[in-house]
Order: C-alpha cells, then structure tokens, then sequence
C-alpha cells in the first residue's frame, strides 16, 4: 500500500508542478460556457433550465483533454516500464493515476461548476446538488477514462480516438447526473434515486477500471 500512495504523491506533485494540464482543462471549461449565452441569446428562463445540463456536458469534455497524458508522460521517459517492473501491480498503479487524475484535475472542475453556474443562471438551490452530483460522478470520467488512455497509449494523436472510445461509456454518467438534479429541483424525493445510481457507476468505475487499463497496458508491453 505504500507503494501505491508514494506514486499517487508523485503523480500529484507532478500535477502541480506543471499545471498545464489542469489550467486547459479550467480554461476550456470556462470558454464553452460562456459562449453558451451569447448562443442562445438572453433568455435567462431557457438558460436556467439547461444549466445543470451544459454544466456536465462541459466538464465532461473539458477532462477529456488531459486524459491523453494519463500514462503518455511516463511511456515517453521510460518510467512506465519501470513501473511495470517494480513490486507494485499494474492494476494498483492504473488505479492511482486515475485517483490522481481525479484528485488534480476531476475535482477542480467539479468545485469550478457553481461559479460558471451564475453566467447560466442557475438557481441558487442547485449549487451544492451541482457539486455533490459531480464529486459522485466525475471519478467514473477518471476511471473508465484511463481505459482508453491505456487503450490508445501508443496511438498517434490518440486523443480524438480516445474520445471515441470512452464518450459511450460516459453517457450513463451524465443522464444520471443531469437527473439527478433536475429531479431535485422539481420534486427533491426524486433526488436520492438518481444520485445512488450515479454513486454506484463511480464506484464499478473504480472498480473495473484499472483492472481493464492494466490488460490494456500488458497488450502494450509485450
């Protein structure tokens, strides 16, 4: 285990060290939703109804651009291999960059969502269902994400391909957590349904994930 925490330190520190990743991915957020009211025009009633929506879709695609880096950074340095052959198993080490990839990046823009929530108008009692619903559900992006990091590691310019692969498996994540709040604001006993459904696929996320990204790494190193 302390294995596994020391590499999760290290892909942290990493994270903050450079930070370009993390600072595309906030930036991408923030362009996408605001350009969507100058698309749709002033209608602040329209606005407050998709909100919860362009919230999610957004972050959504905005941690797509930083996933190609998942295990790219390390491949290109030799470090993968080292890795590989060190005593830490491939399914933990899969499982901690994805952790980190959540931790530096998937958080961040899960707390970004209720500020970009006011260019939307989103009503006032939606922002902590907001943040709860993408704390829940922004660790399945992470986890099944390095499925396709792993798949497409060897891929030039892998990224499009890899969005290709994963955006399918996302799309239960992001019905569930659009339910999930618009349930909440109509009728808040519709809420907890939808929000434990979206708590369960992060958790076979996390699960099966790294299981899947190692026999994908395994395929590549042979």
């Amino acid at each position: 285990m302390s294995g596994f925490l020391t590499l999760l330190k290290r892909d942290l520190l990493l994270a903050v060290r450079e930070g370009g990743a993390l600072g595309t991915a906030l930036g991408f957020y923030l362009i996408v939703v605001t350009l969507m009211p100058l698309g749709l025009g002033p209608d602040l009633n329209l606005l407050t109804r998709i909100a919860p929506g362009v919230l999610w879709v957004a972050l959504l695609l905005a941690a797509l651009l930083s996933l190609p880096r998942l295990f790219e950074a390390d491949h290109d340095d030799g470090s993968l291999d080292v890795l590989a052959l060190g005593g830490l198993p491939l399914e933990l080490m899969a499982a901690s960059k994805a952790l980190a990839h959540w931790l530096s990046t998937g958080i961040p823009l899960a707390l970004m969502a209720p500020v970009l929530g006011i260019l939307l108008n989103l009503e006032a009692r939606a922002y902590p269902l907001v943040i709860a619903t993408m704390l829940a559900g922004t660790p399945a992006i992470s986890f099944l994400g390095s499925i396709g990091a792993a798949l497409t590691l060897k891929t030039r310019r892998g990224g499009l391909l890899l969005a290709l692969l994963v955006l399918p498996f996302y799309v239960p994540t992001l019905i569930f957590g659009i339910s999930a709040i618009s349930a909440a604001l109509l009728a808040p006993d519709g809420f907890l349904a939808s929000f434990l459904i979206l708590t369960a696929i992060s958790l076979v996320a996390m699960v099966l994930g790294p299981v899947a990204a190692a026999a994908a790494l395994r395929q590549h190193m042979h």
